[in-house]
């Protein structure tokens, strides 16, 4: 049987290169919006790797990524095997520059989705049905949200060995133990027998160059440990994290910190503080375990109960 990858009815083969569309989006003003889906393919045998941004539409940082990478020829040329690139999964919340679809639904929570659903429904039973159906495994690129800057880091299930194997060619500065969250493209992808890594870097409707740059790195240390690509890379020495603890505003007030971003903090250890803008109180701020600070607050003025830093311990 001939190696072809079929998307949407595209049928793009051993040694091409094409644009395919995922889907048709229409709307009551007879705009009519597709979802391209980039493909390359090497006559050579080997994995069908995707790398996939915009699920949530605000979150620029991936977007750039998978554009870079769009971009490069060792990418258009794979050594073996086929790279598929979606800049833009959600392109409508993208357009709107914000994370849900017009109806409120998290797209990433509409998986596996059906033919006849919600906006969000269809669009994930066609990114699963054209794209997830054709692929080995993947790299879903996200980014912090409500102002939470993350620092690049990896997700994975701790639990699966070839996610552990991925995650560790992928080699970006953390790797992270996330469980499968009902109804997510990861847990539905899973059940298909196919890994999809989730990366993590900056924060939301704001570009992070430190976060892109590691993020298009990363790719390309996976693609060159696959035999795919024979460019030079910078090599990473990944710190596994297997739980994360956040340290939550006890109080509002004006938040404030002088840890550098991704350092290793001692339990007990003054990481922070809040203070009141009327300069009567201030409330310091302790680690709750040795870790490292991998996800930080960028909202200077914060409320009781707020996620202020996060926490990542070995």
């Amino acid at each position: 049987m001939a190696d072809i990858i079929n998307i949407n009815g595209k049928k793009i083969y051993p040694g091409e290169s094409a644009e395919a569309i995922m889907c048709t989006l229409s709307f009551p003003t007879h705009i009519v919006i597709d979802i391209p889906v980039f493909v390359f393919r090497s006559v050579n045998p080997g994995p069908r790797v995707l790398f996939q941004a915009g699920m949530h539409g605000e979150e620029v940082n991936g977007v750039e990524v998978v554009r870079s990478l769009l971009k490069r020829e060792d990418i258009r040329n794979p050594l073996c095997g086929s790279i598929i690139l979606t800049p833009i999964v959600n392109v409508i919340a993208f357009l709107m520059n914000q994370r849900e679809l017009p109806d409120g639904r998290d797209l990433n929570r509409c998986f596996p989705g059906s033919k006849g659903g919600s906006m969000g429904s269809r669009l994930a039973y066609d990114l699963m049905k054209n794209v997830i159906s054709q692929i080995d495994f993947g790299v879903d690129f996200h980014t912090g949200g409500a102002k939470i800057n993350n620092y690049p880091q990896v997700r994975c299930s701790f639990e699966d060995e070839r996610s552990i194997e991925l995650a560790k060619m992928f080699s970006s500065p953390f790797i992270l133990n996330a469980g499968l969250r009902d109804k997510s493209l990861r847990k539905e992808a899973y059940k298909k027998g196919k890994q999809i890594l989730v990366f993590e870097g900056g924060e939301s409707q704001r570009f992070n160059t430190f976060s892109i740059n590691e993020g298009i790195n990363s790719c390309l240390r996976l693609l060159k440990n696959l035999n795919m690509i024979n460019t030079e890379v910078e090599k990473n020495n990944p710190i596994f994290l297997n739980d994360t603890s956040w340290v939550r505003a006890k109080s509002s007030g004006m938040f404030r910190t002088s840890k550098k971003f991704g350092a290793f903090v001692e339990k007990d250890s003054i990481i922070g503080k809040i203070v009141s803008p009327y300069a009567e109180k201030e409330i310091l701020l302790f680690a709750p375990a040795d870790g490292f600070l991998i996800g930080i607050n960028n909202q200077p003025i914060v409320n009781e109960g707020d996620a202020l830093m996060n926490i990542g311990v070995e």
